[in-house]
């Protein structure tokens, strides 16, 4: 009686199995920025790893005062409505500044930031240029999926605020006892203030920088305002 043999499969050889890895990789990060399209991002590796504990509250764009909005465009990234998730400009004058040994100043946009907050996690020295890379890609994903308007919205709603404290509902609601869709210019200059240092820079009754920071935000609400800077958040 013959007896059949089922021929095994064949392995792939070990210089194309990168391919194969880069290839999930494409294709399960695509997946993933498609379901926060439409989906708010539960949590953060930032959240799950802050031994403070979580005080998060989602809000969509449209319960957030558009001045919230200004004020981080005029704090974190002024060109935020004309570069395509990086600004080169600001890349190459921090490469510039801290290759001189100045103080350490990222060039990151909102975008970028968005990109690591939700998909990446935090950290300095070598596992800052280890995240780099994917970083790249998730930016560009971001931009050409969710588009500026929805990169806002998450934006605002996963950065931390505080101490324990994510997105700008939580960090309304802790320090001025309203929502965010009630925030004044001063409010909201004094929230994107703190958000490079949420840990150490206080919002209520701010002193020396973070005080003259917040000031100089508020300021520069008007000029976003003016000059339609906030146009394709709104489009």
């Amino acid at each position: 009686m013959a007896t059949s043999s089922r021929a095994k499969p064949r392995k792939l050889p070990w210089y194309l199995r990168p391919f194969k890895w880069l290839l999930w990789f494409i294709a399960i990060s695509v997946a993933w920025v498609l379901v926060y399209a439409v989906v708010p991002p539960p949590v953060t590796a930032t959240m799950l790893f802050d031994s403070n504990g979580i005080t998060k509250d989602w809000e969509s764009l449209s319960h957030i005062d558009r001045d919230m909005v200004r004020a981080v465009i005029a704090a974190e990234d002024g060109k935020f409505c004309t570069h395509n998730g990086f600004d080169t400009e600001a890349i190459e004058q921090a490469i510039e500044r801290n290759a001189q040994g100045k103080r350490m100043r990222g060039g990151s946009t909102v975008s970028q930031q968005t990109a690591k907050n939700v998909f990446l996690w935090q950290g300095s020295g070598w596992t800052r240029y280890v995240r780099k890379v994917p970083e790249v890609w998730f930016t560009f994903l971001i931009e050409k999926i969710w588009g500026k308007r929805r990169i806002m919205e998450v934006y605002l709603n996963v950065a931390e605020t505080g101490i324990g404290t994510y997105g700008v509902e939580a960090g309304a609601q802790r320090y001025f006892k309203h929502g965010a869709d009630k925030l004044t210019p001063r409010e909201a200059a004094r929230i994107a203030a703190i958000l490079p240092l949420p840990k150490k820079r206080e919002a209520i009754s701010p002193s020396g920088f973070t005080r003259r920071y917040g000031n100089t935000i508020t300021a520069r609400i008007g000029q976003v305002r003016r000059d339609g800077l906030d146009a394709c958040v709104y489009e």
